[in-house]
């Protein structure tokens, strides 16, 4: 069946079964690499992509569920908050073999425009099913604490 989806701000038209996950039509359709797979059952967080701004699991949402609904991969997540993320990440040399990096900027974006300046608390409950297998927690928490600060929170 063919689905219309908008995803980075382009309307495509998607030839694909009603409970294709979106990361595979983002994937395979799309060849938006960015977005990782890593479980398949939305425990890892590698998929995390932003739809309509929220942050989910890209690798259990069918495409019939996407609707009218603006999908953002890290492709193209940009805004002050992406930026101070992005920056964070360097200076706080968070990313190790940089699997998991993708989902983890993607829901520390959407934390930082949710609350802008978080806590211990907050930070953990956003990332909370963030996977990192090099286990950068602390230099993760470190970085959206520096990337608030840069957004004057």
């Amino acid at each position: 069946m063919a689905y219309q989806i908008k995803v980075n701000g382009t309307d495509h038209s998607v030839d694909a079964d009603e409970d294709t996950p979106l990361l595979w039509v983002l994937r395979d359709w799309l060849h938006l690499t960015g977005t990782k797979f890593g479980c398949g059952i939305a425990r890892c967080g590698a998929c995390t992509v932003h739809m309509d701004g929220q942050p989910l699991r890209s690798c259990t949402l069918p495409i019939s569920a996407v609707g009218t609904s603006e999908i953002t991969t890290i492709e193209a997540v940009e805004g002050p908050e992406a930026k101070a993320v992005q920056d964070a990440w360097v200076a706080h040399d968070v990313p190790q073999c940089g699997y998991c990096q993708s989902g983890q900027v993607m829901s520390a974006v959407a934390l930082l425009r949710e609350v802008p300046k978080p806590n211990d608390r907050d930070i953990d409950l956003a990332m909370n099913g963030n996977i990192c297998r090099c286990a950068t927690y602390v230099r993760i928490r470190a970085a959206i604490h520096a990337a608030s600060e840069k957004l004057g929170g």
